[in-house]
């Protein structure tokens, strides 16, 4: 895969960070992060995951939240074996660095893939994971929506009134939540399961990448769950 996905999540971070103050230390690392994945994504060897531990390691130390950064200078002084780590992580720190590594690794592949984007399931066609964000693109005179999986950023098409996580089809029972200060994101909630998706509609802000504009938008995962409902899909830092 070219560089150019993880310079747009880059350069949106980079806006989002001085327009979205509640969430401008989250989007600052997450750009350091994209960086790092990028160079990852280049290598584009599963056998060489292993390899990158240490550095992202060391770049967590420096630059991210407290607690995560001494889970990693924690790590970084512990005998492990860092191949164990990316396969099978055990501590929420190992979780998140194994996902930081496995994503880049895995949306290469699945960008040299041939995947059905049409893909009726709720599910990545490529990978299985859950969607962490939802689309809205131009279609029309309104927008088509499509799911965007947590791992492999995958898009595939998927019904606007349907529910991913049990199937709930009664619009009446899948409201829909939106705040002033994100025009263009909103809280696609189900009254049956009690979970909800945020979307990002492209019609209103052509300029978002979904994936980054999800994680500038904060509030509105903690209203929805004082709401009493639970995420679909945590993305990477786990909310």
């Amino acid at each position: 895969m070219s560089g150019s996905r993880w310079d747009q999540r880059i350069a949106r971070a980079a806006e989002l960070e001085r327009s979205h103050p509640a969430a401008a230390e989250l989007l600052h690392f997450y750009g350091e992060l994209a960086r790092f994945q990028r160079s990852v994504s280049e290598d584009g060897a599963m056998a060489s995951l292993s390899g990158y531990v240490e550095p992202l390691l060391l770049l967590v130390t420096r630059s991210g939240p407290d607690a995560l950064a001494q889970s990693a200078k924690s790590l970084l002084g512990a005998a492990l074996n860092w191949e164990r780590l990316v396969l099978a992580p055990e501590t929420p720190a190992e979780v998140f660095c194994s996902r930081v590594l496995r994503q880049a690794y895995q949306e290469t592949l699945a960008r040299r893939s041939e995947v059905a984007r049409t893909h009726v399931q709720p599910t990545c066609p490529f990978c299985s994971e859950h969607p962490v964000v939802a689309a809205l693109r131009p279609e029309g005179d309104g927008g088509k929506r499509s799911l965007v999986c947590s791992l492999c950023f995958t898009e595939w098409e998927f019904r606007r009134i349907l529910c991913p996580h049990c199937g709930e089809e009664d619009k009446d029972k899948l409201p829909v939540y939106t705040a002033t200060e994100f025009t263009h994101i909103r809280v696609e909630a189900c009254e049956t399961c009690r979970t909800y998706l945020k979307s990002v509609d492209l019609t209103r802000d052509g300029r978002a990448v979904p994936e980054v504009d999800e994680l500038g938008a904060v509030p509105l995962d903690l209203w929805a769950v004082q709401q009493g409902y639970t995420k679909l899909q945590p993305n990477l830092f786990g909310i």
